[in-house]
């Protein structure tokens, strides 16, 4: 459940989705922790130590990625996993770099690792665009059945280095999870070493009975965290997901989920202690969802006339969305998870192929304008790098300013009258006046009032001007109220 409502939430490119099931971002562990919600990331951590690691195998979106893959394994060849030990050096190596990157602002590094950013991108980039394309053709026979239940969307590639990285992270996943399950959870991910590390004082854990047990292996060979060493009887409840994969396969009973006493076998019997699949993950996601279930009105945005592609100009400063604040604010907190990228309707917003700020948000005005009645990016982020923002203070937030290129101005290279402009701008920030101030039939251009200006790129989208613009937006390193 948890997989397919967090899949929706990159898939639906109307935003109405997140109006029931928005919450689910913002549950994420690393999204809840850079947001600073203290009660989600203490509600996360009780979870964790009195069940075990089972936000990563019914939260995550890629860890459950990794039981999809792994579970096609199975199917290939069964009872493959055997023990491996901890690879202890790698997993905290990498959480240390992974802190470090976070300490020091390297959005690009933090966005690499986390894990719900990692299936985002994947989400985003790879199933988008199948979903948008079997919507565009329901959307084309209905229109022929007189129907306007859907509507065509553009299907398009926002960043090729996040297109790839993408890619290159989805085979990374699937290889490693049919091979050995959750080697990726249990090696490389910083999320699973901070849980897993928390998980080793869990209240319920799966214990075995060493009266019952036969040494079989059974347990061991379909441990996915390959973290079961049959012939010792022990587990490391570090690595474990709680996936009860363990308590199924054992013909004897010989293993339940129950509280470890020390010095002691378990013998509780099945009935009492041994908590069935079905019966758990019920449990935790009652558990999960009635406290965080909250729905919210949102209404998807109809689409708008194309216009014709044009080249990006050369900014000195990106442009971030209103509610991010500043650059600064985005760089520290964004983990480049494509939410916001996704229900974007304007088209505005793509991912950053700069290596300083890779796979983070930012504007740029070639196929839409960020108009000043939305706010879906601040709606959906569930990290704090773009901060809830009304439509009234969007509309006062200046992001940017508009720079004027003159020698671009189709009122001076084809001698016509244009003023697109200055009739669209939302803030009346821009004045038509003579390009020869003495001379009162010189063509007109237009003049920018930089203080008035807030940055949302209408002008730069509907200037005629080919292929580059004749006025665009610089970005604002910090936003300010006008």
């Amino acid at each position: 459940m948890f997989f397919v409502a967090t899949t929706l939430l990159f898939l639906d490119f109307t935003g109405s989705v997140h109006a029931y099931l928005g919450w689910m971002a913002k549950i994420q562990f690393l999204p809840a922790l850079l947001a600073m919600n203290v009660a989600v990331v203490a509600a996360l951590v009780i979870i964790t130590l009195l069940l075990g690691r089972v936000y990563c195998s019914t939260i995550c979106p890629l860890g459950v990625m990794q039981d999809i893959f792994a579970f096609f394994g199975r199917k290939s060849k069964k009872n493959r996993y055997t023990f491996s030990p901890a690879k202890n050096i790698l997993r905290y190596t990498v959480l240390a770099l992974f802190v470090a990157a976070i300490i020091a602002g390297i959005g690009s590094a933090v966005a690499l690792l986390a894990p719900y950013s990692a299936y985002g991108r994947i989400a985003q980039n790879l199933l988008s665009p199948i979903w948008i394309g079997a919507n565009n053709i329901l959307a084309y026979f209905a229109e022929r059945a007189d129907s306007y239940a859907f509507y065509t969307a553009p299907v398009w590639i926002r960043s090729i280095s996040t297109f790839a990285i993408a890619v290159v992270t989805l085979l990374v996943v699937a290889i490693l999870a049919w091979r050995g399950g959750r080697t990726y959870c249990n090696t490389i991910c910083p999320v699973g070493t901070v849980l897993g590390f928390l998980s080793r004082f869990s209240l319920l854990k799966p214990v075995i009975n060493t009266e019952k047990c036969i040494d079989c292996g059974l347990c061991a060979r379909n441990c996915k965290a390959a973290c079961i060493d049959s012939n010792n009887h022990k587990i490391d409840y570090s690595r474990c997901v709680a996936c009860m994969d363990c308590l199924e396969n054992c013909k004897k009973g010989a293993i339940s989920y129950a509280i470890k006493r020390k010095g002691a076998a378990c013998e509780a019997s099945k009935n009492n202690s041994d908590i069935s699949r079905r019966g758990f993950l019920s449990a935790a996601t009652v558990l999960t969802v009635g406290a965080w279930a909250k729905a919210e009105e949102k209404k998807a945005i109809a689409g708008y006339a194309v216009i014709e592609e044009k080249q990006v100009p050369e900014r000195e400063t990106r442009i971030v969305p209103p509610g991010a604040q500043s650059v600064r604010n985005m760089a520290a907190h964004c983990t480049g998870c494509q939410l916001c990228v996704s229900v974007c309707p304007n088209e505005v917003l793509r991912p950053s192929g700069k290596l300083n700020t890779l796979m983070q948000p930012e504007m740029s005005y070639e196929k839409g304008y960020c108009r000043p009645e939305c706010t879906k990016c601040s709606e959906v982020c569930p990290t704090g790098a773009i901060r809830l923002i009304t439509k009234e203070d969007k509309s006062a937030t200046q992001i940017g300013h508009a720079v004027v290129i003159r020698e671009n101005c189709v009122t001076m290279t084809d001698d016509v009258k244009c003023g697109n402009c200055e009739r669209h701008c939302p803030v009346k920030a821009i004045t038509l006046v003579h390009s020869d101030p003495n001379n009162k039939k010189s063509p007109k251009v237009p003049v920018v009032n930089v203080e008035r200006c807030i940055g949302c790129g209408a002008c730069e989208n509907l200037c005629p001007a080919r292929p580059f613009s004749a006025i665009y937006v610089e970005g604002h390193v910090t936003h300010r109220t006008i």
